[in-house]
């Protein structure tokens, strides 16, 4: 996909789902970090899943007015030991920022059993007023700083709340192209995933989606928890394995009984739905990992607090890392311009031809401002 876009015709490209060159995501409530390219050597990509997807407008957002709720409480979370690990990829399976294992360790700490559900996620807007970045209309003031002096403030029609819906095509296409699937909907939320049509009615149980890495912040904030960190995420994904490559172990996830929500038959065009699930599947749908974790494998990505930089682990030099919070700035050679948080565990969209990122070690990244409709998250806390 070409960056190489005429300013001019910005506003139209965005709106029909393609990125557009130099229209970097705007963190909202603090300062964009992107690093500079520095030792990645050309050519040093990641094949992913969420590269390239469609660049939402900007919509100013802060958690300044979110305050805890008081609720100290650790129901509906467990207790993840602490310990020491190699992280990363063991195997030949992974992507190259999966490399190399590096030891690590995590000290003990809790973690949501379950993705944040839609019922937990209402409790938390009911007591806050909080409006989600998909639910926010764009503001031209914030857009216009991020474009070139001059350019032309695009039509009212065009600067509407929205987000991102999976949305297959009829026949297959070339895996290289994500708007091929991807659509941007006018009315797409968390109270909405699929657009206007859709509701969460009756789905308190579903994890929350279409929720940016702000709106998971500000839900964090109020229950008095925080995001875990990479390092946290794929220590609890693990569960006590040595070297697996999933959160089960070593069985292929198509054999035996279905262990997450994936995608099976050809993806994105055609899915046997063998798992029961076509799209998101309520939390607790699949067996538990070792630590009593559920889902900690597809059915959808989970935030983290580090920023994403795709030669993190080569860049180690320490015999083991500490509690690791990730790189101080962001660098996604696919997309220089935008700043990036990483997200784990793979989604109801993860297929072995495609992206196979239920696989525990496995890294993807998403700009902070952007929601998905297979995208949401869970807590941590000590």
């Amino acid at each position: 996909m070409s960056l190489n876009i005429n300013m001019n015709k910005l506003i139209t490209i965005c709106a029909l789902g393609i990125m557009a060159a130099g229209l970097g995501c705007k963190q909202s409530g603090g300062t964009t970090v992107v690093a500079k390219k520095d030792s990645l050597p050309a050519g040093d990509t990641v094949m992913s899943c969420t590269s390239n997807l469609p660049s939402r407008f900007a919509a100013k957002a802060s958690t300044d007015s979110i305050t805890a709720s008081g609720n100290s409480s650790y129901a509906g979370m467990v207790k993840v030991p602490g310990g020491d690990f190699l992280m990363g990829a063991a195997d030949k399976a992974g992507r190259p920022d999966e490399y190399p294992q590096h030891a690590v360790h995590v000290d003990g700490f809790y973690m949501d059993a379950t993705e944040v559900t839609n019922g937990m996620f209402s409790q938390f807007v009911k007591a806050t007023g909080y409006v989600t970045t998909a639910e926010r209309t764009p503001d031209w003031s914030e857009l216009k700083k991020q474009l070139p002096p001059g350019t032309p403030k695009p039509a009212d029609s065009l600067l509407v709340a929205a987000s991102l819906v999976f949305t297959p095509p009829a026949h297959p296409v070339q895996l290289n192209d994500v708007s091929q699937w991807w659509q941007w909907v006018k009315g797409a939320n968390w109270k909405h995933p699929q657009g206007p049509g859709s509701n969460i009615k009756g789905k308190d149980n579903f994890p929350v989606v279409q929720v940016s890495w702000d709106d998971a912040m500000a839900y964090a904030k109020w229950a008095g928890k925080r995001l875990p960190t990479e390092a946290e995420w794929e220590w609890a994904a693990r569960a006590g394995l040595t070297n697996q490559p999933f959160t089960w172990g070593s069985e292929p996830v198509e054999k035996g009984q279905p262990k997450a929500n994936i995608w099976q038959g050809h993806f994105p065009d055609y899915n046997t739905v063998t798992d029961g699930y076509a799209r998101v599947a309520p939390v607790q749908s699949f067996a538990a990992n070792a630590y009593g974790l559920y889902d900690m494998a597809g059915n959808v990505w989970e935030w983290c607090s580090d920023w994403y930089r795709s030669d993190y682990y080569a860049q180690i030099n320490a015999k083991k890392l500490i509690n690791p919070a990730g790189p101080a700035a962001s660098y996604d050679p696919e997309e220089p311009t935008v700043p990036k948080r990483v997200v784990r565990g793979g989604s109801f969209l993860c297929h072995a031809s495609y992206c196979a990122s239920y696989r525990v070690s496995a890294r993807m990244k998403t700009s902070p401002d952007t929601g998905l409709e297979h995208t949401g998250f869970r807590c941590v806390k000590k």
